[in-house]
């Protein structure tokens, strides 16, 4: 009898194995930042790095839905004072999918965070890089090191189009929605995103419209967005990106950001592809924030995935 009971819990066992998937997935990058004028805890030129793994868990049910859940596990520098950071999870992600509507509750992303073409090329190793450094809005995005937002994000998709939308209530609602078509080779996105007024102030709005497009070995995004924050960080905030490869191992990459009163940036970078998803990464660029002067910045290493 109690053969029978083990074999029966075995079984039972490996049919709740079968059923579900866990997965462990991530990257690995260091390497050497530099920063202008860094600060008084640390140097110029610090050792940089970060190593995340995802922890994705999901099953699927007899009618084809499926069921999923991510955390991260990440450790980073501290860019201030140069040390090394202990790693820790973050908030957990949990998601539904069926044909082509996600819905995703927990520390989500929201539909601004999810826009097509938002992030474009971001050179260099930390990706300090990037179009949308005009915008000061703060939306809705998930969080890598922390709890992240309770929230609700839902997508569909149907042929080449999506429409997303995500609400966040918080201390003051926070809501986005976006639409997306792809048409050939050029994918065009539309956003607008807006926060509830705290009760000393208004609300907080932003529209964002992309255009990014791939035409053989060169890749490219355009970015303009309208943020109304405050009287002094309000304003139109533009920026592209791209990328060319050049050969089969080699990848030139641009940047550039301006507008409003959020900082402004350009700069360029490289990637070579040392193949079983091992590449040499570096970059440089200026970065400026309002009326302060521009930090050089600039960092090179290595990032593999696993």
């Amino acid at each position: 009898m109690k053969k029978i009971l083990l074999t029966s819990t075995a079984l039972i066992a490996t049919a709740s194995v079968a059923a579900a998937e866990v997965k462990f997935e991530g990257y690995g990058r260091f390497g050497l930042g530099y920063v202008e004028d860094r600060g008084d805890t640390a140097d110029d030129v610090i050792l940089v790095s970060r190593f995340r793994l995802n922890i994705d868990a999901k099953t699927e049910t007899d009618t084809g839905v499926e069921f999923s859940a991510r955390v991260r596990l990440q450790a980073d520098e501290d860019a201030d004072t140069g040390e090394q950071k202990a790693a820790g999870l973050n908030g957990a992600l949990f998601s539904v999918i069926y044909g082509g509507l996600r819905v995703d509750a927990g520390n989500v992303g929201g539909a601004i965070d999810n826009l097509d073409n938002y992030y474009g090329t971001e050179p260099g190793l930390e990706t300090f890089l990037g179009q949308y450094s005009g915008v000061d809005y703060d939306f809705l995005g998930y969080s890598s090191d922390g709890a992240g937002s309770n929230a609700v994000f839902f997508q569909y998709k149907i042929g080449g189009g999506a429409v997303s939308a995500s609400y966040d209530q918080g201390d003051r609602d926070r809501w986005d929605i976006s639409a997306a078509y792809t048409f050939n080779n050029v994918t065009a996105a539309l956003a607008y995103g807006q926060t509830g007024a705290p009760t000393d102030g208004e609300k907080e709005s932003l529209v964002v419209l992309t255009l990014g497009a791939e035409v053989g070995d060169v890749s490219g995004s355009l970015f303009i967005a309208n943020d109304d924050v405050d009287k002094e960080e309000s304003g139109v905030a533009y920026g592209l990106s791209g990328a060319y490869s050049l050969g089969a191992a080699t990848t030139l990459q641009f940047a550039y950001g301006d507008g409003g009163a959020g900082a402004r940036n350009v700069g360029v970078g490289a990637k070579y592809d040392l193949g079983g998803g091992a590449s040499l990464l570096g970059g440089i660029g200026q970065i400026q924030s309002g009326d302060e002067d521009g930090q050089l910045r600039a960092d090179l290493g290595a990032q593999f995935a696993f």
